[in-house]
């Protein structure tokens, strides 16, 4: 008699819905102005061009409406938000595991983070609400020249490099989200790998939000210079609260002439926080740029990795996976930009809509006059297991240039009573069935996954699949 996937994995959520108390060494009252955005800066000592730049994109903020596309935020209540919650003093990052805080090491015990340092990663680093609360890289990659820290730390520290590109990928003014992280922006992960230099050992970061009503801003910078390599993953996680928080990241790569970069996100915001984020990526000549993006929990994301590709031969490879159930909408796609010659680029976008979650595709896809001897392929793929779930699919193409070779498939589709007989004659129940399908539907994307996340995937599907049936 064939074991059940239940029986295999237990389906305990408490692996991620837990939450410590509310003790912080920093923490800012609800609501923001330009006092709120000069205390932030102030409590990392921050330069007079940080400051600046933070009021300046404060402003902005203040300026710019809201989104009038996409999911409907008109519940999002600026002023009921902490902007900044710290359980460790500015500057007081551990390097040490040991030397962390009892409530904040178990928190992280729990999910995995110290075993992920001993067996498999290059370097660590984990956010605690607004505070990176450790960092750590391999002694071998530092002797390489590569630097992982928090972003705090590498404005302080490597000022030079983080001038030339801070801003520079995800300018303030691009969108009100990115210029609410750009006003109140903390942690994040700050990557430079030398040219010719292949990191070899992937780098991770882990984000978790604790406290209920608070933002996270976290703002990542990673470099690979020319020639350079280097595969960077994070996972996020949040407790289940009756208030909502807002998650509003900014993230910018940069792919220099013949460098390769991946970026990999699986994400697991519990269904009470907003997650409204901007990734984007410039590739040079000659570069790859990868992106392994999944989208799980969340009340609302909206999430649109893109890649501008800027140099003769770059390219770009985006695969994005969304799954939303009850209570959630995800508003997830990818963007591809080609501004030079002979780039190409592919776009993979799974989604499972159940219980009646929605998703939907958003895209972009342009080529821009000039950019002659582009190749490009766009693909969308919707599975909706049962009655309830909604799929829509909003692709832009906007091609200047005859010679190109545009591709573009959207494909929706139910789950075959055959199918699930025929895994039921085999022994399989239902829930268990469906899972299956479920699993092989995604297996493009978590066959792009370390171990460790591609397990994890699988237990979330079944946690959201647990009493679907039936």
């Amino acid at each position: 008699m064939a074991q059940s996937a239940s029986e295999i994995t237990p389906l305990d959520y408490t692996r991620y819905d837990f939450k410590n108390p509310e003790t912080y060494r920093l923490r800012i009252p609800k609501g923001l102005n330009r006092d709120v955005v000069r205390e932030i800066s102030r409590f990392k000592n921050e330069p007079d061009w940080m400051l600046e730049y933070r009021l300046r994109a404060y402003d902005h903020f203040v300026a710019r409406p809201m989104p009038d596309w996409g999911p409907s935020l008109s519940d999002l209540d600026f002023d009921s938000y902490t902007y900044y919650a710290n359980p460790l003093l500015e500057g007081e990052t551990k390097r040490s595991w040991e030397d962390l805080p009892a409530d904040i090491k178990n928190t992280f015990e729990k999910l995995g983070i110290p075993k992920a340092e001993r067996e498999y990663f290059g370097g660590v680093g984990a956010q605690y609400d607004s505070g990176t609360v450790y960092h750590k890289i391999r002694e071998d990659l530092a002797a390489k020249g590569v630097i992982f820290c928090d972003t705090d730390t590498a404005v302080k520290e490597h000022p030079d490099i983080v001038r030339k590109y801070f801003g520079k990928v995800v300018p303030y003014n691009d969108n009100k989200f990115a210029a609410l992280n750009s006003a109140v922006w903390s942690g994040g992960s700050f990557v430079y790998v030398p040219p010719g230099v292949d990191a070899g050992i992937p780098l991770q970061a882990y984000f978790r939000i604790n406290a209920k009503n608070v933002g996270q801003f976290e703002r990542t910078l990673i470099i690979a210079d020319k020639g350079a390599k280097v595969h960077y993953i994070e996972g996020c996680t949040a407790p289940i609260y009756s208030t909502d928080s807002l998650h509003a990241a900014v993230v910018e790569v940069v792919a220099e002439p013949f460098s390769k970069l991946r970026y990999t996100t699986v994400q697991n915001w519990s269904k009470n926080v907003y997650n409204l984020v901007t990734k984007r990526a410039v590739g040079y000549e000659s570069s790859l740029v990868e992106w392994v993006d999944g989208n799980m929990g969340s009340k609302i994301t909206m999430k649109y990795p893109s890649v501008y590709l800027k140099g003769r031969g770059a390219r770009a490879d985006i695969l994005s996976v969304a799954f939303a159930s009850e209570g959630q909408i995800i508003d997830s796609g990818a963007k591809a930009v080609h501004s030079a010659p002979d780039t190409s680029s592919k776009i993979i976008a799974k989604s499972i809509a159940i219980r009646g979650g929605q998703t939907s595709y958003r895209g972009l896809l342009h080529v821009a006059p000039g950019a002659t001897g582009v190749k490009a392929a766009v693909r969308c793929d919707a599975l909706l297991p049962d009655e309830r779930g909604r799929s829509d699919t909003y692709p832009y193409n906007e091609i200047h240039e005859e010679d190109a070779t545009i591709t573009h498939e959207a494909v929706v589709g139910k789950i075959g009573e055959e199918q699930i007989f025929y895994l039921m004659s085999r022994g399989l129940n239902e829930s268990d069935a469906i899972h299956l399908i479920l699993m092989g539907f995604l297996a493009e994307f978590s066959k792009e996954l370390p171990v460790d996340y591609a397990l994890e995937l699988n237990r979330l599907i079944q946690l959201e699949m647990a009493g679907a049936v039936g």
